[in-house]
């Protein structure tokens, strides 16, 4: 393994974790509750919260700490970001997942402090794939089911993924990425359960080249939120997306959930 490889991954692996252990990240959330048409006050989270046909809807008095006043309203995208509104040195996270939801995030949050990074297979170029895109003709809704029971997400899919492992081909199904990825694959394999989470791993795919080749690095498969707190809703790989062998590469189970 090159030393240039291998550094530039704990590089990588050193700016996840600190992204992970932000004040307001993913380890800082302490409480979600689900809206519904009746007004509602949640404890801890300051504001009167209620769902309005497609749209969450907050009622803040002078004596809520929010940056919001009056009455303000949220129409998100579904399985989209959600929107943050500051309270005090904490966050309401507004989101929409089947029906909205608000979440509290506290600096102060007990999983973020006890967080110690996140264990992780050493870094090996074997776990460089390479692989092509292969567009649909137009993109497709693609439903998967989610670690909170009964609820599911929708997702644009632009295309699969495909490459060879061992002389056997395998296709992923790929959905629309974030900031400089292309794509994102969920996926589950071999170790889910084992040495990796058991639900899913993520895995982010840079664009394709003028040929339509891509580069899938299993060594920055990464945990999604679920598997480090309780209150996510994180989404379930799609079926054709469960890989048969062991991906011994990218994030272990945290050191929490041990």
């Amino acid at each position: 393994m090159s030393g240039g490889f291998a550094a530039a991954w704990r590089e990588w692996h050193a700016e996840r974790e600190r992204v992970l252990a932000e004040p307001h990240g993913w380890l800082s959330i302490t409480a979600r509750h689900w809206l519904t048409p009746e007004p509602q006050r949640f404890d801890g989270i300051p504001g009167t919260w209620h769902e309005e046909g497609a749209a969450a809807v907050v009622s803040a008095g002078p004596d809520d700490e929010l940056e919001v006043s009056g009455t303000a309203r949220f129409e998100l995208a579904e399985s989209g970001p959600g929107e943050m509104v500051k309270a005090g040195d904490r966050v309401v996270e507004v989101a929409r997942r089947g029906g909205y939801l608000v979440r509290l995030r506290d600096p102060a949050a007990p999983v973020r402090a006890a967080f110690r990074g996140v264990p992780a297979y050493e870094p090996d170029p074997a776990w460089v794939l390479s692989g092509r895109f292969e567009p649909f003709d137009e993109p497709r809704a693609v439903t998967v089911g989610a670690v909170v029971e009964g609820l599911s997400h929708v997702y644009s899919s632009p295309g699969v993924l495909r490459f060879s492992r061992a002389g056997e081909e395998f296709a992923l199904t790929a959905f629309n990425g974030k900031g400089a990825a292309a794509f994102s694959v969920l996926f589950t394999d071999a170790t889910s359960g084992v040495t990796t989470y058991a639900a899913n791993r993520s895995l982010s795919v840079a664009a394709p080249d003028a040929r339509g080749r891509v580069e899938l690095d299993f060594n920055r498969a990464v945990n999604l939120p679920c598997a480090f707190i309780d209150l996510a809703t994180c989404p379930l790989p799609p079926a054709e997306n469960r890989l048969p062998f062991a991906v011994e590469a990218g994030e272990q189970i945290p050191w929490e959930r041990r």
